[in-house]
Formats: C-alpha cells, sequence, structure tokens
C-alpha cells in the first residue's frame, strides 16, 4: 500500500470535522434524545461512561475510516478523484455501500431501532462526504 500520496494534514483536519460534527449530531441541538433512547442508554449510563476512552477510541476509529477514504480517492480503488464534488459524491457513496449497510445488517440481528440506524448511519455517511470534500481540496 502506497501512502505517499496521503495528506496527512487534511486527514487530521477532515477527522476533526467528523468528531466536531458528531458532537453536534449527537448533542441535544438534534439527535441526543432520541439517539439515547433508541440506544436503550439513560442519563446515568452517559454520565457514567468512560468519556475519555470513549472519544479517545472513537476519534482513532474515523481517523481510519478518512485514511481508507483518502486512499480510496488517490487512485487505489481504480480511478483518482480531484474535485470537491467528486469527493463529496464518494465519500457518500463510501459511507452508503459500506458504512450504512454493514450497520444495518448488525442493528437487524441485534433488533435495534430503525431510527437509532438511521442517526447513526446518517451521522457516518455525512461525515465521510464532509471528508471526502476536504481531501480533494487539500490533495
Amino acid at each position: 500500500m502506497d501512502f505517499s500520496g496521503i495528506n496527512w494534514f487534511a486527514v487530521i483536519v477532515s477527522t476533526l470535522a467528523a468528531w466536531g460534527l458528531g458532537a453536534l449530531w449527537y448533542s441535544k441541538v438534534l439527535f441526543s434524545s432520541t439517539w439515547q433512547k433508541g440506544a436503550g442508554l439513560t442519563d446515568d449510563d452517559i454520565q457514567g461512561a468512560n468519556m475519555g476512552l470513549i472519544f479517545g477510541t472513537s476519534f482513532v476509529l474515523m481517523f481510519i475510516m478518512i485514511l481508507g477514504l483518502a486512499l480510496s480517492l488517490n487512485g487505489h480503488a481504480g480511478a483518482e478523484i480531484t474535485s470537491p464534488f467528486q469527493g463529496f459524491l464518494h465519500g457518500i457513496i463510501m459511507g452508503v455501500l459500506f458504512v450504512a449497510t454493514s450497520s444495518g445488517i448488525n442493528y437487524l440481528y441485534q433488533r435495534r431501532p430503525f431510527s437509532l440506524w438511521l442517526i447513526d448511519a446518517g451521522y457516518q455517511v455525512l461525515f465521510l462526504g464532509i471528508a471526502g470534500v476536504i481531501l480533494t481540496l487539500w490533495n
């Protein structure tokens, strides 16, 4: 695997943007209550969690996802994508075809609510689209 074409700064900025979007997405402003109910978590569950571990690990996992997106944008998936609109579409497509479907399978077997899947998958699809824009702008 050739990492020489990766703009590491763009990967980090994309990860920060994804993390920031998550802070808004899962806040009381947007989907916090619906997400918490669908996940079956109480306020005590949220307050008792090791948030440093959760936030830190999620940041690392987002970084890995966005690194994979950067690799696919740099021609490793068959075609080089250079415009921000193409990057956005590529991120959305990757999110829908891989992330949303994979989590959807898990949610079906776990018998999780459809609303929870919409919130979680929607967030990841959107952040991959945004990351696609950032990565192509700084490539």
